[in-house]
């Protein structure tokens, strides 16, 4: 990691956008085989959560493939980075006040802990 970055933070706190959206940031994974039904679920929720009027967004392994995480593969060393840039990422929206719900094959007890 490099060392001479410093992180910014801003004047409104998790706090502070927690209470505007009414609401905590949290972060739900859903993580199975392939094709087992994740993003299936995190489609309903999604769907129930925005009727209840909570601010939430699917992050999915595949839709994440396309973009951030286009530049890996399938081996064990570009999975666990999927998954450790996805978790950055959760930690980002979820300090939002998001509710994020990931969808993800992950299978390294390492990287689920």
């Amino acid at each position: 990691m490099a060392t001479n970055i410093t992180w910014h933070g801003g004047n409104v706190t998790r706090a502070d956008r927690e209470g505007l959206l009414d609401q905590l940031g949290v972060t739900i994974w859903f993580t199975g085989l392939s094709a087992s039904g994740k993003s299936t679920l995190c489609c309903a929720l999604e769907q129930k959560l925005f009727g209840c009027k909570k601010a939430n967004y699917i992050l999915d392994g595949d839709n994440i493939r396309h973009g951030l995480c286009s530049d890996l593969g399938f081996g064990p060393g570009d999975r666990q980075e999927n998954i450790r840039r996805i978790g950055e990422v959760c930690n980002l929206f979820t300090d939002a006040g998001l509710i994020v719900l990931a969808a993800f094959v992950s299978p390294y007890k390492a990287d689920r802990d």
